[in-house]
């Protein structure tokens, strides 16, 4: 049976909460294990669904895989299989970043087309041009994507879009291949330089992470590594735009506040007080906020992942407010169900319009995504009444202890199951 939550409107969240490390990270640092024989450790793990789901993927290569709280154990063979199998990967988009390191290891991969959330096409082009410059053949096939190499070669790969995965996929090829490759128009965000990070500690040779060009210059040979996963900036993030949402008062812990410039720049911009620390920050908010207009991009630009959430607080901001969505075409699916609890909005092409009021109207959502989900639970606490949130197992997918620490908050959520329909 599906879990639901039962969201109650009215509660002003106040208190502390310390964030996990990023989903957006762990799965990328799961799959560059295979890179190197032996036993690689993970800390600061997110407790989320997705874990679990890329150790079956990593299983099913011949890994031995273990999971302690939030430390991942993975020990890799010295040959590991080629082909990811399709049940398992199928289940998230994330798994399709074992196709880098298993086309250097393996000289093959065969990784079946990935799902996920419904938030518009990830098409694997990219992932593909970079391999086949560096040398490798490509192909779909039975609804997979194959690669095969006899050797890898460094080469002057320029992305049309600045990718993550493409960029994720390329670099982990690219450290055991022969020769320099250097990547342009490659993805800035900080889950590229922890990944980065951790392929260094395995000794690869790499310069620029953090700009648009990555240098890496390929070794014959990575070893396993010790390496702690940076905090989630998304979920982070979210935990801000509650605080004003609900007018509240939330210290958000165990993140880089540099990692969420902007976002705490439209925070401020929409009236919310800001204190940076070391590792963390605290959002306090006194009065209705003020509507602000937002574009996503990549980074450092706005988060794509922190769009239903600026549309949720856009929901109850005083003025109108226009979100320009840059990134995936089908993120507004979200809309749909913002009209549900009364927001007035309308789409138009990849804009959407948002005239704010004071209080949603509360009735039954269906999360389509997990930042829709979490979305809609941030603007159900601005409802009137009871609100519930259906199809909640994607928020489990990104948001450790998501009612747990909405309850601390000060929160009235609870998670039930869904009643059987006959």
């Amino acid at each position: 049976m599906k879990d639901q939550f039962i969201v109650s409107g009215g509660a002003r969240l106040e208190g502390t909460v310390v964030v996990d490390g990023a989903k957006n990270s762990v799965l990328k640092l799961m799959a560059a294990a295979l890179l190197a024989e032996g036993t690689t450790t993970l800390t600061n793990c997110p407790q989320i669904l997705d874990v679990p789901l890329m150790c079956k993927v990593l299983e099913g290569l011949g890994c031995e895989v273990e999971i302690d709280g939030s430390v991942v154990s993975i020990t890799v063979p010295k040959k590991p299989q080629s082909n990811a199998d399709f049940d398992a990967v199928r289940q998230f988009r994330a798994s399709v970043c074992v196709l880098g390191p298993l086309t250097a290891r393996c000289g093959h991969a065969k990784v079946a087309l990935p799902g996920g959330d419904a938030i518009g096409s990830r098409p694997l082009d990219m992932h593909q041009s970079g391999l086949e410059k560096m040398g490798a053949r490509t192909r779909i096939e039975h609804g997979a994507v194959v690669a095969e190499a006899d050797g890898l070669h460094g080469a002057s790969i320029k992305l049309d879009f600045p990718s993550v995965g493409a960029t994720e996929n390329i670099l982990t090829a690219a450290v055991l291949a022969d020769g320099e490759t250097v990547l342009h128009n490659a993805a800035r965000e900080p889950e590229i330089v922890d990944l980065c990070t951790m392929l260094k500690e395995m000794g690869a040779n790499i310069e620029g992470e953090g700009s648009s060009t990555i240098t890496i210059r390929g070794v014959e040979k990575l070893h396993p590594t010790e390496h702690k996963v940076i905090g989630d900036r998304i979920v982070a993030g979210t935990w801000a735009y509650a605080a004003v949402m609900t007018q509240g008062d939330i210290t958000v812990g165990g993140i880089a506040p540099r990692h969420l410039h902007l976002p705490l720049e439209k925070l401020k911009s929409a009236g919310a007080e800001i204190e940076a620390y070391d590792n963390g920050f605290r959002v306090c908010m006194r009065k209705r906020p003020v509507a602000v207009d937002y574009q996503t991009l990549p980074f450092p630009g706005f988060p794509t992942d922190l769009q239903p959430m600026a549309i949720g607080l856009s929901a109850i901001a005083d003025g109108t407010t226009i979100i320009t969505e840059n990134v995936f075409e089908s993120r507004f699916r979200f809309v749909d169900e913002m009209l549900r609890l009364g927001a007035d909005a309308q789409v138009d092409g990849h804009h959407v319009v948002i005239r704010g009021q004071e209080r949603l109207s509360s009735t039954h959502v269906w999360s389509s995504d997990i930042r829709a989900g979490a979305g809609l639970v941030l603007s159900a606490l601005c409802a009137d009444e009871v609100t519930t949130v259906h199809d909640v197992f994607h928020i489990d997918r990104g948001y450790p202890n998501f009612v747990e620490n909405l309850k601390r908050l000060g929160a009235t959520i609870e998670r039930t199951q869904e009643p059987e329909l006959y």
